[in-house]
């Protein structure tokens, strides 16, 4: 499914957000705190918007895993066509990846990052867990992810922009017929609300767990910190 939309995938993104989707990734860099020696792993990276922001930002290594190839032919493509005009900034490497089973060892990053992905996992708590093995102590983990803004009159807009709208023009653009469009919205109703996402943050070990919504509640941004007790 999403390989049938990774084509349009990054247009339709910048459209039905209204340009947001950016601004999104950038404040989740910087809520990162993005050290120079350190190396990231951006999960469900897709066609790499996160991972190269990541890769501008500074960081050491870049790292972005997915499980669709389609996907990561396009991030892979842009991030030969990227210009890096900062001596900062390193050209991010792309491999295939569940992340329900990283095949990385033990703290091995200082950041992990997923964006618009946790939801689709099939066993979020699993993937938490193994974000946790993965990272360093005092590495971060960063979860951008949409949810239900608390707002009223903007949940009312947003539910029928999401159910009646975006999925019509977005499978116009994509020239999609798999269903895609119409499963997106469904999957961020079913997920669990930021609340509920940051207990199985905390049950995985997390603490310093930190919430930020963004745009009038549209999406959120769960944080934490990969503390070890001495």
């Amino acid at each position: 499914m999403f390989g049938a939309v990774a084509r349009r995938y990054d247009l339709n993104n910048r459209l039905h957000s209204l340009g947001r989707d950016q601004a999104w990734r950038k404040r989740a860099v910087a809520i990162a705190q993005l050290g120079a020696e350190d190396d990231v792993l951006d999960v469900a990276c897709g066609t790499g918007d996160l991972t190269e922001a990541f890769a501008k930002a500074g960081a050491r290594s870049v790292t972005g895993i997915d499980f669709t190839p389609e996907m990561l032919d396009i991030a892979r493509l842009k991030a030969v066509r990227k210009k890096y005009r900062k001596r900062s900034a390193i050209k991010p490497e792309y491999h295939s990846g569940d992340a329900m089973s990283l095949e990385f060892p033990d703290d091995s990053f200082d950041v992990v990052s997923i964006a618009f992905g946790i939801r689709n996992v099939t066993e979020p708590p699993r993937a938490i867990q193994e974000f946790f093995r993965v990272l360093r102590p005092g590495g971060r983990l960063v979860i951008l992810e949409f949810c239900e803004p608390t707002f009223a009159p903007m949940r009312l807009f947003n539910g029928f922009y999401c159910k009646k709208i975006m999925p019509l023009t977005a499978s116009v653009v994509a020239g999609d017929r798999s269903g895609a469009y119409k499963y997106l919205p469904r999957s961020v109703e079913t997920f669990e609300d930021p609340a509920q996402l940051a207990h199985s943050v905390a049950e995985a070990g997390f603490s310093k767990i930190r919430q930020e919504r963004l745009t009038m509640g549209i999406c959120a941004i769960t944080s934490g910190h990969k503390v070890i007790e001495s």
